[in-house]
């Protein structure tokens, strides 16, 4: 199902999708007739909240649904049912000036369930709360398998033994796996939940932004979190077991809940080894032959991890010519091409690689981001064209052998952060490859870093790994502050330039 996924959105909900919203629900509640919302229903949560309605589409079909009011905390803080909550199915019950998010519902269609959408769903309640500056989530969570151990356990027991992975409850487990800790048992709940014993779960999440001293909505930074892979070179019998690996670091930075993840620039070498008795120039052509099966996992990764992966680099043939490029796999299930402009002399000696012709910023749901492999991150003009056109964050994904080497991409790098006020992470490769021929060894120290004014680190480094080990870096950055830094900086590198002596621009 992964690779016929063309587009994953997260929209609001309109009342264009009740049809298709209703048919949804009565298939996700099949054990429970009759229940799904009338569209009188979604008018009035629409009139009455409507950022709080979100449905999640795939290909443009709804896949599911999140629906959500504003509550004071204390006037539902003791036992409640659903019918109380909703006011009788009439949400009179919202209070826009409450202090607490409360989930009326959500549910995932079953053909769509194993791709974490409905963690995309809670995120986004998340950050509405924060948004909103509410001081946390809460809601009733059905026990659907409580009927199977009703004669034996208690709710409490149950829920105990829940916690502990004694006992599988789909629903309440993926309560917690999403940080929501159980207050209190509510009892006669949900009328004509059988499979529950009609008992809830009273399931809250703390917004630890909250400011109970101001009403106003907090201020929406836009904090992105990235996560660098600093990769360890070492022998892989085949690609499975390579993109197991891959699959792995994709699975730890996720669990920081990053933006990004980040590869090295040629990451996949290790697999060279098994032609390591042809000429370098062909092991590298064999090698490209593995391209187009690793982009397609790593888009299916950044889909099921709800990331968006940097793919490093990896060679590719076009029209018969090697090059180096990468991809940007988006969480939202498109994937773009990036190239390296500049290959080194050895690259160009020794496989035969030419450079590429494309240079362009991506649009993420993180803002605008920049990609130069390596040496590429040595021409100043390059990231100050991506810069001209809004980026706010470039990553360079390099692989050098020498200290030296890797001294030049460093300092090069950390020259593109100050000169274009932007954010720069680098992500580097260690370890030894004795057996692939034009890779024996590597050094790397992978780092975040930033302009150097008074807001950020006085040495312009925001967060940095440990030389030549194998680790993930995960570092947070603030987008808005170099809002801030172009209109009140120290210096204003972008807007004092003199470009009444000069001008930069693409041929």
């Amino acid at each position: 199902m992964l690779k016929d996924i063309e587009n994953i959105e997260l929209k609001y909900l309109t009342l264009n999708d009740y049809q298709e919203l209703k048919t949804a629900m009565i298939e996700a509640y099949s054990t429970m007739p009759n229940s799904y919302w009338k569209e009188a229903h979604l008018k009035a949560l629409l009139e009455k909240f409507p950022k709080g309605q979100v449905v999640i589409k795939v290909n443009g079909v709804i896949a599911g649904c999140a629906l959500s009011i504003i509550i004071d905390h204390d006037d539902f803080d003791g036992h409640h049912t659903y019918k109380e909550i909703t006011g009788n199915y009439s949400f009179n019950t919202h209070n826009p000036k409450g202090d607490t998010l409360y989930g009326i519902d959500v549910f995932i269609k079953s053909e769509f369930r194993g791709l974490r959408l409905g963690r995309r769903l809670y995120d986004y309640r998340k950050e509405l709360c924060e948004q909103l500056n509410l001081r946390g989530i809460t809601f009733g969570g059905r026990i659907p398998n409580y009927h199977k151990f009703a004669d034996k356990l208690s709710p409490k027991e149950y829920i105990e033994s829940v916690k502990r992975k004694e006992i599988q409850d789909p629903v309440l487990n993926f309560q917690i796996s999403n940080d929501f800790h159980p207050a209190k048992v509510l009892k006669g709940y949900l009328e004509g939940d059988e499979a529950s014993n009609e008992y809830a779960v009273l399931l809250e999440w703390d917004n630890i932004y909250y400011q109970k001293q101001t009403k106003k909505a907090a201020v929406n930074k836009k904090i992105v979190r990235l996560g660098l892979i600093q990769w360890q070179m070492r022998p892989y019998k085949d690609l499975e077991e390579l993109m197991q690996q891959a699959e792995y670091f994709i699975d730890a930075v996720s669990g920081y809940r990053s933006d990004f993840a980040l590869f090295p620039e040629f990451f996949n070498a290790p697999l060279m080894a098994e032609n390591n008795h042809m000429k370098e120039s062909e092991a590298i052509r064999e090698l490209s032959k593995h391209t187009a099966k690793i982009v397609q996992k790593f888009s299916e990764l950044a889909i099921i991890y709800n990331i968006n992966v940097i793919t490093g680099s990896m060679p590719e043939i076009r029209d018969d010519l090697l090059y180096n490029v990468g991809y940007l796999c988006k969480r939202d299930g498109t994937t773009e091409r990036y190239e390296k402009l500049h290959v080194t002399p050895d690259e160009a000696k020794v496989w035969g690689m030419q450079g590429g012709s494309e240079l362009k910023t991506f649009d993420t749901d993180c803002g605008k981001i920049g990609i130069l492999i390596c040496y590429d991150s040595e021409f100043p003009e390059l990231s100050r064209l991506l810069a001209d056109e809004g980026m706010d964050i470039l990553f360079v994904p390099f692989l050098t052998d020498t200290q030296n080497g890797y001294s030049r991409v460093r300092h090069c790098a950390q020259a593109r952060a100050i000169e274009n006020e932007c954010y720069v992470a680098i992500a580097g490769s260690v370890g030894n490859l004795p057996k692939v021929h034009n890779m024996d060894i590597q050094y790397a120290q992978s780092m975040v870093f930033t302009p150097c004014d008074f807001s950020f680190p006085a040495n312009g480094i925001k967060a940095e790994a440990t030389a030549n080990t194998e680790m993930i870096l995960i570092a947070d950055v603030d987008i808005d502050l170099l809002r801030e830094l172009n209109q009140f900086g120290a210096v204003k590198n972008l807007r004092d330039r003199r470009t009444d002596l000069f001008e930069l621009r693409k041929k």
